[in-house]
């Protein structure tokens, strides 16, 4: 006979806060979802219980102090601040709570010990919201809080005793417990000394396994594959030249630290253009770059200009490797593109040749600057492209 299998239990909501429903800190709507019945059932439950001493206060408080808010969006992420300040605020009120009832049953001195016991509470509150890895206030003020939390705590407790009489014989156990702390650590202090400097060690070691990882990770990414490409193309000296400066290029930004965003930087957008030719022409640039600026409008048009050029020299001079000088002084951007090919007569290119005449001396013209081509059959062309910076 079969077994009847029986239905999974249900799964019960986790006990959170809720933000989206509250009234006041979604604690009622919380406990509803968590126990399965309706909202009002649970403020009704709060407002009945609070004529009794205030319990239904005192219990919404604590609720309200240490059960966690749900994330739902980035809006209760905003709204952080303001919910640590409630949760501070019920953490006081918890303890107003718990003072009261002591000076209403007279325990511990009555009501003289209402303030001492109240300052010791705050001195916690903070001490806890230090603690809080999810809101650790990060720099100094973290430690200002744990500074002022443990001196109001401190301070709470050395005026109970004093309320209560009883700071006489506290000081003979104070000085009675430092004594035995003292031998304690005299004691142990050897083995102590032992455990942080293995601690130590050991976190140098695991630092230095975990960069020794990394680098053997980048390495076979980038190195050792470059230097498999290179076996296929041993037949091709310009192809393996092609690889051998992409890959200087990447393992120099890697081994320096990252470069400036070419989108925003003229200097890293030129050598990043003269990298793209490069790695698409199959020849080498000898990329000099001095000074740099804002890539604003008028300097990408020549980094444009600049690459147009490159492109240029790569498709038709004939050549290895071409040469890219730019300087950028307070009054001008300047770039200078050379190389040793065939060489051209530029009174000979037609108007219409859409690179030389419009995305070169058309495109620096547009924008306030000039483009000067020199050239000759057999003796090389230099391409110099120059911009006011007052316009740039």
């Amino acid at each position: 006979m079969e077994a009847v299998s029986q239905p999974p239990a249900p799964v019960r909501t986790p006990l959170v806060r809720r933000s989206d429903a509250r009234v006041i800190a979604g604690v009622c709507e919380g406990i509803a979802q968590h126990l399965g019945v309706p909202a009002l059932a649970v403020r009704a439950v709060f407002v009945v219980l609070t004529p009794f001493g205030g319990t239904g206060i005192l219990a919404y408080a604590a609720l309200w102090a240490f059960v966690p808010l749900q994330r739902t969006d980035s809006a209760d992420r905003v709204e952080g601040q303001r919910r640590d300040r409630g949760q501070s605020v019920a953490l006081l009120v918890v303890a107003l709570g718990v003072v009261l009832l002591l000076a209403q049953f007279d325990v511990a001195g009555g009501t003289d010990v209402i303030v001492p016991l109240l300052i010791a509470g705050a001195g916690v509150a903070l001490i806890w919201r230090r603690m809080d890895e999810r809101r650790t206030p990060a720099g100094n003020r973290g430690w200002l809080l744990l500074f002022g939390g443990a001196t109001l705590v401190l301070a709470g407790l050395i005026g109970f005793l004093v309320l209560a009489g009883q700071l006489g014989p506290a000081r003979q156990a104070i000085v009675a417990i430092l004594v035995i702390v003292v031998v304690l650590v005299l004691v142990t202090a050897p083995w102590w000394w032992r455990l942080a400097t293995e601690l130590t060690a050991e976190r140098r070691e695991r630092i230095r396994t975990q960069e020794r990882a990394e680098v053997a990770a980048h390495l076979h990414d980038s190195v050792l594959q470059t230097l498999a490409l290179i076996q296929r193309h041993v037949d091709s000296p310009r192809e393996v030249a092609r690889l051998a400066r992409g890959q200087e290029r990447e393992l120099r930004s890697w081994l320096y630290g990252r470069q400036p965003d070419p989108a925003v930087r003229f200097a890293a957008a030129i050598q990043a253009a003269a990298a793209e030719v490069e790695d698409s022409y199959a020849v080498v640039i000898e990329a000099v770059v001095v000074g740099d600026c804002e890539l604003d409008i008028d300097a990408a048009a020549v980094v444009q200009a600049a690459r147009e050029a490159l492109i240029n020299a790569a498709r038709h001079a004939g050549v290895e490797e071409v040469s890219l000088y730019a300087e950028v002084e307070p009054s001008r951007i300047a770039v200078y593109v050379r190389d040793r090919g065939v060489g051209f007569d530029p009174a000979a290119v037609p108007e219409d040749r859409h690179g030389l005449r419009g995305s070169i001396e058309g495109r620096m013209r547009r924008h306030g600057g000039t483009a000067s081509v020199r050239s000759g059959a057999g003796s090389g062309t230099e391409v110099e492209l120059t911009i006011d910076r007052s316009a740039a």
